[in-house]
């Protein structure tokens, strides 16, 4: 196992402890999503993790070595990890292609600059390498950190919220070019993110926190498909969350489900349309079924009375 967290207690304040016994296993070339609502603990744990905050109780280890945290490390930070925080700390004085290569041995200048270009393609900055810090945008800074991390060829590489700067554009393409690089050198990945539906492809494990507790560990098609309740369901998207009352009305075994889990079918319940609006790649549609209120997804405009079936 590359990283082993086993028991972990911390609080801010001994009133009210955010982690209480956490453990968290991560195997080596894995791409984890940490995943949970802002507050639940996600920033928190991966700079516990790489050693920028103390914990009260409990052990990780990065494969056989035990971490310390602060009090065993005299430059902040654990060797073989590297954290990219929405803090950048760039260095204002250097370019982009300077910040990049400051970790890179300057034994072979000329290997040097190869790898710095690499990495500059991946993080889509390759005709920004001799400009400074101050005349990027922020997610144009949060590249150049990305890719600084990244030339280290860390044993775990930590992000936390990569993409939060990013226009969707360039979000998707930095997601396809990062996520085929870690791939195809077989680095170790946990990434905190609020939009878990746009890593989704990429993501081997999603671990889900809820005020400080892990509440689902699985793989992703394990999650989307049998999320552990409703908190976890709404974090991957648009959610019909139903009453024990609602429940009995439509004879379902769920108290929620998703939009595209509903389907026209001519042996199905009558249901109402009141609402079809066209949503991109499928039409939104609220419905009536049975006088409860649900979000239903399909291919084309609906109106009047359907027929419907929910398959869950």
């Amino acid at each position: 196992m590359l990283l082993t967290v086993r028991n972990l207690y911390f609080g801010y304040s001994s009133v009210n402890p955010l982690f209480r016994n956490l453990n968290l296993s991560v195997e080596k070339g894995k791409i984890i999503a940490l995943s949970g609502e802002s507050g639940c603990g996600k920033s928190t744990l991966l700079n516990i993790i790489y050693g920028l905050i103390d914990w009260q109780s409990g052990e990780i280890f990065l494969e056989d070595e035990k971490l310390y945290g602060p009090k065993g490390n005299i430059v902040p930070g654990e060797k073989g990890l590297k954290l990219v925080s929405q803090h950048y700390d760039l260095m204002p004085y250097l370019t982009v292609a300077e910040n990049v290569g400051k970790f890179i041995s300057n034994i072979n200048l000329a290997e040097k600059r190869k790898k710095v270009h690499e990495l500059l393609e991946v993080v889509g900055l390759e005709n920004y390498a001799n400009v400074l810090p101050k005349n990027l945008s922020g997610g144009q800074q949060q590249r150049v950190a990305i890719a600084r991390a990244l030339s280290v060829m860390p044993k775990l590489l930590l992000l936390d919220e990569p993409f939060s700067n990013l226009d969707y554009s360039r979000k998707m393409e930095l997601r396809e070019k990062l996520f085929n690089y870690v791939k195809e050198h077989e680095l170790s990945v946990i990434i905190s993110t609020h939009e878990i539906q746009e890593i989704l492809p990429w993501i081997d494990q999603i671990v889900v926190l809820q005020e400080g507790r892990l509440i689902q560990n699985d793989s992703a098609e394990e999650t989307f498909k049998n999320p552990y309740n409703t908190y976890v369901a709404k974090l991957l998207g648009e959610v019909n969350t139903i009453t024990d009352e609602q429940k009995e009305i439509l004879k379902l075994s769920k108290s929620y489900f998703f939009p595209h889990q509903i389907n026209l079918s001519e042996n199905g319940f009558e249901a109402t349309v009141s609402d079809s609006r066209f949503a991109g790649n499928h039409f939104w549609n609220r419905i009536y079924a049975n006088g409860v209120p649900l979000v239903m997804y399909s291919n084309e405009k609906l109106e009047g009375n359907i027929r419907i079936e929910i398959k869950l």
